[in-house]
């Protein structure tokens, strides 16, 4: 093999993690035809063959298989290189880029990260929204540290990062101070044919309402979807419809919407992880925030 490339590497490892080159180019900020060129000229290097082609996806081959495992230990190991010296520098505060899906309650997810803020070294810390297939492509090539999310990481996407559980939360309805009383009563038949703000239908949640509503015989009229939580939240303290949101968070939703809570079912829960690219979390923010929300948060 002749003197190796860390940039074809890189290159070659980005499209191994996200399974195309035009992804890849995506993500890199290059062309695909950029892209392709780096690739043959890693190929010639190692002196084999590293993807094959499966539809119009891209595969590795056995030699590419393990050039990908030294590829993650490579960059895993330059990305926690680069944060253990940003740490040491005297007063440069350690940063913690989070990912964060936007169907999470941002209330939950300040109370999630909140306690990161409580540890001994100053710590910076730099928030990104997006869904999660997106957010699990910049933790792939260290653009962010962690994700958080409502639902686990999917199943065959082709991503080296690892689950770890915070806890679930119940859920509540909640609509605006004068309508309250209307709506508490004969809770949750007083939902059917009521006006409901609603996740969108990619969801974990919004699924887990649907099947709930069914099972309790009631049809709520949807008069909106929001893949945003805040605006869904801001729609509810207009007064425009009943909306769901985590139970963990109710006294905190009543107080800055000017909400009231009508009603809650144990029959759904609502599961919050912290996904990272390491099977053993290190980072010390993250650590404190895992134990954290496990320990008051969802308790």
């Amino acid at each position: 093999m002749r003197h190796l490339n860390y940039n074809h590497l890189l290159y070659f490892w980005t499209v191994a993690r996200e399974g195309s080159i035009a992804r890849a180019s995506e993500v890199l900020h290059l062309t695909p035809q950029t892209i392709s060129g780096q690739l043959k000229l890693l190929e010639e290097s190692v002196g084999e063959a590293l993807f094959q082609r499966v539809g119009r996806g891209l595969v590795l081959t056995d030699a590419g298989q393990l050039v990908n495992e030294y590829a993650d230990e490579i960059f895993s190991l330059g990305a926690e290189l680069t944060q253990r010296i940003r740490g040491k520098q005297p007063g440069s505060p350690v940063s913690l880029n989070v990912g964060i899906v936007s169907s999470i309650a941002k209330l939950i997810a300040y109370r999630i990260l909140e306690p990161a803020l409580q540890i001994e070294d100053p710590i910076r810390i730099l928030c990104w929204e997006g869904d999660l297939e997106k957010l699990l492509g910049d933790l792939a090539v260290h653009r962010l540290d962690l994700v958080l999310s409502d639902r686990s990481i999917p199943t065959g996407l082709n991503v080296k990062a690892y689950n770890h559980a915070l806890g679930e939360s119940e859920i509540s309805f909640f609509v605006q101070k004068r309508l309250a009383a209307r709506y508490a009563r004969n809770f949750p038949q007083s939902l059917d044919q009521a006006p409901m703000l609603m996740p969108v239908n990619t969801s974990a949640l919004r699924r887990s309402l649907d099947e709930w509503f069914d099972s309790v015989g009631v049809a709520p009229r949807i008069v909106a979807e929001f893949a945003d939580s805040a605006l869904l939240k801001a729609f509810g303290e207009a007064g425009i419809g009943i909306f769901p949101a985590p139970s963990a968070i109710s006294a905190q939703i009543e107080d800055m919407y000017h909400a009231r809570s009508i009603g809650t079912t144990a029959e759904i829960k609502e599961s919050f992880f912290a996904i990272s690219p390491e099977r053993k979390l290190k980072h010390p923010a993250v650590v404190k925030i895992t134990e954290s929300a496990r320990a008051r948060l969802f308790s």
